[in-house]
C-alpha cells in the first residue's frame, strides 16, 4: 500500500512513522525541507521536494493525505492538487476542517472525478505509539481504498476507527469529539481548582487525581494526563493561565444554535477559554466601574 503525506509537523510526521512501521510505503512532502529529509532518513520515507514530485512518485489510482492547519492553507492546496491528481484518486483531508468547507471541497473534487475522504483524527503526541482514533467521511468506494491505511493508524484493525457516513460527516463527528473535550477539561479543571482552594484540609491533588484513576465513575484519559501532571507539580505557579482554541469548539456552539439544541457545558467552556486570553478583561473593568458609579464601591488601579 502506497501514500502520499503533505504536512510533516507534530501530527503528520507521527502518522507517517506509524504507517512506515506497519510496511506502508509513504512519499512526504512539507514546505520545511529539512523536516522531510530528516523523518526520510529516519523511517524510510521517500522525500519529495514539491506537490508535483509527490504526485509524480505515486501510482495510480493515488492516495494522497493532507495534514495541514484548516482554512486558506488547506483550500490552497485542495485546489493545487485538483489540476495534479486525475480521476479515480482519493484526496484525504486529515486536519480539522470544518465540516462544511469538506462537504464544499467533496462537491469540487467530484466535478474532476477525485473522491474526497474528511477525516478527523484524535490522539495528539501519543498516537505514534497507542494509534489513533478515526472518524472518517466519504463514499464506500473512497473508504474502501484507504482503509488499509485507516487500520495502520487505529490502535487496532477492528477498533478505534469508524466510516461515519458521506463526505463531511467525519469532520462533523470529530467537531462534537472536540466540543465535549473542552466541557470535560473544563468540568476537570474547576473540580481540583476547588479542592485547591480548600488549603486547610492540605489536599494531595496528586494523590487524590491517582485515586480516581481506579474504579472511579470520572476516570478517563484525560484524567490519565491531569495526574502525570499533578503528579510532578501540583502548584503550577510558572504556568500562565492561558488556554487557547483551536477553532473546533467555536463550530461546536455555532452548530448547537443552528440546530436549537442546547450544549450549555461546551459553550461555556468556550467562553472560559476566551476568558483566560484576555476577552474578558473590558468587560471585568467596566463592571468595576458600574459598582463604582451605584454604590461607590472602590476600583483598584491598575498598578495595585
Amino acid at each position: 500500500m502506497q501514500l502520499g503525506m503533505i504536512g510533516l509537523g507534530k501530527m503528520g510526521g507521527n502518522m507517517a512513522r506509524r504507517l512506515r512501521r506497519a510496511g506502508l510505503q509513504v512519499v512526504g512532502y512539507d514546505h520545511s525541507g529539512s523536516e522531510v529529509e530528516s523523518l526520510a532518513a529516519e523511517s524510510g520515507l521517500v522525500a519529495a521536494e514539491s506537490l508535483q514530485a509527490l504526485v509524480d512518485k505515486l501510482d495510480t489510482p493515488r492516495v494522497v493525505w493532507l495534514m495541514l492547519p484548516a482554512g486558506d492553507i488547506t483550500e490552497a492546496n485542495v485546489r493545487e492538487l485538483q489540476g495534479l491528481l486525475q480521476p479515480g484518486d482519493v484526496l484525504v483531508d486529515g486536519a480539522n476542517s470544518f465540516y462544511k468547507d469538506s462537504m464544499r471541497r467533496g462537491e469540487l473534487l467530484a466535478e474532476s472525478g477525485i473522491h474526497f475522504i474528511d477525516a478527523g483524527v484524535s490522539g495528539g503526541v501519543w498516537g505514534l505509539d497507542n494509534g489513533y482514533a478515526l472518524m472518517v467521511g466519504g463514499s464506500d468506494e473512497a473508504f474502501a481504498a484507504v482503509q488499509p491505511i485507516i487500520e495502520a493508524l487505529a490502535p487496532a484493525t477492528d477498533q478505534g476507527w469508524i466510516h461515519a457516513g458521506p463526505v463531511g460527516s467525519g469532520h462533523f463527528v470529530k467537531m462534537i469529539h472536540n466540543g465535549i473535550e473542552y466541557g470535560m477539561m473544563q468540568a476537570y479543571a474547576e473540580g481540583f481548582a476547588l479542592m485547591k482552594g480548600r488549603d486547610d484540609f492540605g489536599l494531595d491533588l496528586a494523590a487524590i487525581a491517582e485515586t480516581w484513576r481506579h474504579g472511579s465513575v470520572v476516570r478517563s484519559w484525560l484524567l490519565d494526563l491531569t495526574a502525570d501532571v499533578l503528579a510532578g507539580d501540583q502548584h503550577l505557579e510558572d504556568v500562565e493561565p492561558f488556554v487557547a482554541d483551536s477553532g473546533e469548539g467555536r463550530w461546536t456552539a455555532l452548530e448547537s444554535i443552528e440546530q436549537g439544541i442546547p450544549t450549555p457545558v461546551m459553550s461555556l467552556a468556550l467562553m472560559t477559554r476566551f476568558a483566560s486570553q484576555g476577552q474578558q478583561d473590558y468587560s471585568s473593568k467596566l463592571l468595576a466601574m458600574m459598582r463604582n458609579q451605584f454604590g461607590g464601591h472602590a476600583v483598584r488601579s491598575a498598578g495595585d
